[in-house]
């Protein structure tokens, strides 16, 4: 079942479940060192999706809101043992459908920018490496055409 709550309205252990799903891929499957809680999550304005099975948390995104308002997406994840299965388009799905009338950006992870265009974001800038993974910077205008 697909979710979606700000920090505050988060149970401990939904938390739990998304901080260790995003650890489990980022930091051990991908070998990226890094503070992955870095204080956004907490931020009034954030809003954490995410889906679980078996009460276990399998795939999780979430939707910053930047100081101009322009919405940032990140940290879409999902468990190794359910690619494929349709969570991350069902994530993405949800997260667009939070933006309303604003303007999104995102880092993604290069290999996946035709994927990300199927959500209306287009290349906005210079492809960048970070923590050791080539990333490029997308944006979405206001109500794209999605693909």
């Amino acid at each position: 079942m697909l979710r979606i709550a700000a920090f505050a309205d988060l149970d401990l252990d939904v938390l739990y479940g998304i901080l260790r799903l995003r650890s489990e891929v980022f930091v051990v499957e991908q070998e990226c060192a890094y503070l992955d809680p870095d204080g956004r999550d907490t931020e009034p304005t954030t809003l954490h999706l995410w889906v679980t099975q078996e009460s276990t948390v399998v795939a999780a995104a979430r939707v910053l809101v930047e100081p101009d308002g322009v919405r940032k997406l990140g940290r879409v994840v999902v468990a190794p043992g359910h690619r494929g299965s349709g969570l991350a388009d069902r994530l993405m799905t949800a997260a667009v459908g939070l933006l309303d009338d604003a303007t999104a950006v995102l880092d993604a992870q290069s290999r996946l920018t035709t994927w990300y265009r199927r959500y209306g974001f287009e290349v906005c800038g210079d492809d960048f490496v970070e923590d050791g993974i080539v990333h490029t910077p997308m944006r979405r205008a206001s109500r794209p055409e999605l693909r």
